[in-house]
């Protein structure tokens, strides 16, 4: 499998490079991020590490050319730790969010993450899921709304998922976190409302069934699909 680095910095980039080639990634790598969209566009990779501040622009345009062709895991890492940056690049279609100066090991932690969830989660099989208006289908990794396809990304497929499986549930931010994304200790729950906030989004007149636990989390109210 293959991963694309867009850095500046070349002892961040060796470093990445270093520890994805330890996890079995085929590693393309640039400082640049023109460049580094048409990686991703010519090798389909595994999972992509985008800075934000590159020399030849800003890499949240980097990242919504990308999203105009791929949905391939995408994490973020910057030195730019404002909540508007964060909010905003989980927005445009970032799985993940991190921050320079950054544990290697924790960022490797986060990619295992987002590529082993692949659909099945602890509440179900990989049957589909129907909801109302919503079917979601794990083996194809496709969602319907009203019999039209939705384009989701990644994340917001699998946390849709895990809401369907466990429909009726309250589920914490904690719970999400870590079921979803893969970790808890150094997650963000402001990650976990702004990802369903694009999903609501998304489902148009059935972003309804995603209720608010208030003080808690999210669950999906089988209730509201009537």
């Amino acid at each position: 499998m293959s991963a694309v680095v867009i850095e500046d910095d070349p002892s961040i980039s060796e470093l990445l490079q270093l520890y994805l080639t330890r996890e079995g990634y085929h590693v393309h790598a640039t400082p640049l991020g023109g460049e580094g969209a048409a990686l991703v566009r010519d090798n389909d990779p595994a999972l992509v590490i985008l800075d934000l501040m590159l020399p030849d622009g800003s890499g949240f345009d980097v990242l919504k050319t990308v999203r105009t062709f791929s949905q391939a895991p995408l994490i973020i890492l910057t030195a730019k730790d404002a909540e508007q940056d964060k909010i905003l690049g989980l927005e445009l279609g970032a799985d993940d969010y991190m921050i320079k100066p950054f544990s290697p090991g924790e960022l490797m932690a986060r990619a295992r993450a987002v590529q082993r969830r692949t659909g099945v989660q602890e509440g179900g099989g990989t049957g589909p899921q129907v909801l109302g208006g919503i079917e979601l289908l794990p083996a194809e990794r496709a969602v319907r709304v009203d019999g039209s396809p939705v384009d989701l990304t990644p994340k917001e497929f699998e946390l849709l998922h895990y809401l369907l499986v466990n429909r009726g549930l309250a589920l914490t931010r904690e719970r999400l976190l870590e079921e979803v994304w893969g970790y808890s200790s150094y997650g963000d729950a402001r990650t976990v409302d702004v990802h369903v906030g694009q999903l609501r989004k998304k489902l148009g007149p059935w972003s309804r069934v995603i209720q608010t636990v208030w003080g808690l989390g999210y669950k999906a109210d089988a209730g509201a699909a009537q």
